[in-house]
């Protein structure tokens, strides 16, 4: 098997494996990589040569995508928003409320406050994906 062939085959194969095994596209860089190594080994027989390029590529490649890609931002609530609680949650313990449409997990940050059921709670904060909540009483 000439080496364009190879390079050509582990290119195409690396594109498709990121179709059925996401990693953020580091295998379809990879498989990209290839390809263009490739069209090297055309001219330059040289396997080491072309190993090294293989890899001098991908790391390019994969720089050059991650400078592309879109900033995550980080996901902020709006300062003193509404909820309301679906069921009860205890003083200093967790419950769940409807926060925009979805039912959220949240702690109560009154250590002192029980939260009844159906009643209106402002979200404080948040702490991974349970919100931080007191009741509305609490502001009055």
């Amino acid at each position: 098997m000439s080496p364009a062939l190879f390079w050509l085959m582990a290119g195409v194969i690396l594109c498709l494996m990121e179709l059925f095994v996401p990693t953020a596209f580091v295998e379809a860089t990879l498989g990209i990589s290839a390809l263009l190594v490739s069209i090297f080994a055309l001219f330059i027989p040289q396997i080491s040569i072309q190993v090294g390029l293989w890899l001098v590529l991908s790391v390019l490649t994969v720089l050059v995508l991650k400078r592309l890609m879109p900033k995550r931002t980080p996901y902020t609530l709006a300062a003193s928003t509404e909820a309301r609680t679906i069921t009860a949650i205890p003083p200093g313990e967790t419950g769940r409320v409807l926060y925009e449409g979805n039912s959220w997990q949240a702690r109560c940050e009154d250590y002192q406050a029980e939260i009844n059921v159906h009643q209106r709670v402002i979200v404080v904060g948040r702490r991974g994906n349970t919100l931080l909540v007191i009741p509305e009483r609490a502001l009055n």
